[in-house]
């Protein structure tokens, strides 16, 4: 009676310890630090909103290229604020997509929400960081008729994302110092996208400095700043915006 008993309680076990585990592993993710939380509380040349999306807007200039940010997989996306509002200081809007569980995978065709939202935007470029940048490919080959440029950090497309024979801007970044992410997969992406697709190794780069959230498991130690490594980002970002503003 006792063994009947037992093996009747298993199937509640085994769902007790699976509900623990999935609330565990959704409360797990990358926080921003406290410079990042910082660019939330003043800032003289940008609006920021937080609302559906994370939006920054330049106050002297219209904006009327835009550029669509999809954050790495578990990390909050506030972590790239400092990233995102210095790229809208140079004239851009610049919008980061929050993602349900911070999964980008889940809702990777959230970009035309954004697209939807901001109609006097007349140029979008997408792109993301890590599993973000990955879903920012995705959405470029499934939105040709929306986006006209791609920006990827530390990521590359998916094989079935064949990018080579499209008219976009590309722009793939990745850190020299990158223990995340497969980087013979970032470089060997150049099969699947267009020829004149700029790739940028960023010297003393890590993966987790494109953003704001400390160090991430599996990566290596950056041999530059936080601040240098995204100011390279920005310039060759920046760089990208305007040509697709032309």
């Amino acid at each position: 009676m006792k063994k009947r008993k037992f093996i009747k309680i298993i199937p509640f076990v085994i769902i007790i310890l699976l509900v623990g585990y999935s609330a565990f592993w959704v409360s797990s993710y990358y926080k921003p630090t406290e410079d990042a939380v910082a660019v939330f509380n003043s800032n003289s040349t940008i609006n920021v909103t937080r609302d559906k999306f994370i939006t920054f807007t330049p106050k002297y200039k219209e904006a009327t290229t835009g550029f669509i940010f999809y954050p790495g997989g578990k990390v909050d996306p506030e972590a790239y604020a400092p990233l995102c509002s210095k790229i809208a200081t140079k004239g851009y809007k610049v919008v980061i997509v929050p993602m349900p569980l911070n999964l980008a995978i889940l809702n990777g065709d959230k970009g035309k929400e954004v697209i939807d939202a901001y109609p006097e935007i007349k140029n979008w470029v997408i792109g993301g960081h890590s599993l973000g940048g990955v879903m920012a490919a995705s959405f470029a080959h499934s939105h040709l008729d929306l986006v006209k440029g791609l920006i990827m950090y530390a990521s590359y497309p998916q094989n079935k994302n064949n990018l080579s024979t499209s008219n976009l801007k590309v722009l793939s970044l990745w850190g020299s110092e990158d223990g995340c992410a497969d980087i013979t997969k970032v470089t060997g992406a150049k099969d699947i996208l267009p020829k004149d697709t700029e790739f940028k190794p960023i010297d003393g780069g890590n993966h987790a400095q494109f953003g704001n959230y400390g160090k991430q498991k599996g990566d290596n130690t950056a041999k530059i700043s936080i601040l240098e490594q995204q100011n390279i980002a920005i310039q060759y970002t920046v760089s990208l915006l305007s040509e697709v503003s032309q």
